[in-house]
């Protein structure tokens, strides 16, 4: 979209915000101040972690997804052409052309517009899912609920809406449909972020009453509930409770990639030592998926995917989609809109070439093929795996 147009839009939705009636109740001017600043301080944040995301290695030290520890059995005679192989599959009542979703960055400033609405519309040429960051900004301040809103940019595709567990808690259902037809939004994301929390100087220290609020949700929401992690993981007690509570989708969103516990870290030196110290902090991304994959969830696989192989291997561990945000931000950043196009293009093709490799026509396919499985996944699996029983017990 032409720079002239974007401006005029711009200028526009904010014309039509401020012209609405501020929905503040009873609540005065000096509360009405408190809030703004509230949410400007919230999108200096997020501003400041996109810029860390550019300029300093933001990724974990030591662990990896263990992704790497997944061998695919290659077939060498796969009688398929390249042209038959079909990676589209269907999520959320919807087609899509590849398993990918653009997990959520940013939202709630003029330039995380920019950013939301150049990759959602790549997610609709591409015919893949998209999310926004956390919508928090959104609900202390009204007026940058258009840094969201990115729908007639992506007509079509899925849409995830996104707000953070600690927030939920006290949110009524009124308040999740508000952030959901914001987008036109077709699942929302609660985020669960509990380790960077604890490293954020400003961050929440309060983390009651997490289950009961996912089981609120899947009772009152009238769209689905994606129980999705940061970076950590979600292990297979957690996503047990998850599962009772009714929730039915699930980002593992497991540690090898991204750390947000590194991005706070970086923030200041209040956070930096016990940001360092929890650096490579939770569950591989290959890990958390064997420990869901057989508890009836579908499943995304985020955190440390980087390539279209990477996707291949999730798929095969039983993911329904892979998500990425830092490699195709950094693309975008680094060449604009041509750049991350190019990025998702090699995720697509290294994806087929993978299914071609071993012989799968289709994702159903690739799911079957046979893995080796490397040792430090082997270990990950025996204690976040499905129990087995003792020989010689019942």
């Amino acid at each position: 979209m032409p720079t002239a147009r974007v401006g005029c839009f711009v200028a526009e939705r904010k014309r039509r915000v401020a012209g609405r009636p501020a929905k503040t109740g009873s609540q005065g001017p000096a509360r009405a101040s408190r809030t703004s600043r509230a949410a400007d301080a919230i999108a200096e944040r997020k501003q400041a972690h996109l810029d860390l995301c550019l300029r300093e290695d933001v990724e974990a030290l030591r662990k990896t997804t263990l992704l790497e520890e997944v061998d695919l059995l290659h077939d060498a005679v796969p009688d398929l052409s390249f042209d038959e192989v079909d990676c589209s599959t269907r999520w959320l009542g919807k087609r899509l052309r590849a398993p990918l979703v653009i997990t959520g960055m940013t939202g709630g400033t003029g330039s995380a517009f920019e950013v939301n609405r150049d990759l959602a519309s790549l997610a609709e040429e591409f015919g893949i899912a998209f999310g926004v960051g956390s919508q928090r900004a959104m609900q202390k301040r009204r007026d940058s609920g258009w840094t969201y809103e990115v729908r007639r940019f992506a007509p079509t595709t899925v849409l995830l809406a996104n707000i953070g567990l600690a927030q939920a808690r006290s949110m009524e259902i009124g308040q999740f449909a508000e952030l959901v037809d914001a987008l036109e939004a077709d699942a929302i994301c609660i985020h669960l972020n509990v380790a960077q929390e604890l490293v954020q100087p400003e961050g929440d220290r309060d983390f009651r009453d997490g289950t009961a609020t996912f089981r609120r949700l899947a009772r009152g929401l009238r769209v689905p509930v994606v129980a999705k992690e940061t970076g950590c993981g979600i292990s297979r007690t957690v996503a047990t409770r998850l599962r009772a509570a009714g929730v039915r989708h699930l980002d593992v969103s497991g540690a090898g990639g991204t750390s947000w516990v590194r991005i706070e870290a970086l923030r200041g030196d209040r956070a930096a030592r016990i940001g360092e110290t929890f650096r490579d902090w939770g569950i591989p991304t290959a890990a958390g998926l064997l420990g869901v994959r057989d508890l009836g969830f579908e499943v995304v696989a985020s955190g440390g995917v980087r390539d279209g192989l990477d996707v291949a291997r999730a798929i095969a561990l039983g993911a329904s989609l892979a998500g990425v945000a830092l490699p195709v931000y950094q693309a975008y950043r680094a060449g604009g809109v041509e750049g991350a196009r190019s990025f998702l293009q090699d995720l697509v093709d290294g994806l087929r070439t993978a299914m071609l490799l071993t012989g799968s026509r289709t994702l159903a396919d690739l799911r079957r093929v046979p893995v080796v499985l490397g040792p430090r996944l082997q270990g990950w699996a025996a204690v976040n795996g499905p129990r087995r029983t003792p020989r010689g017990r019942a």
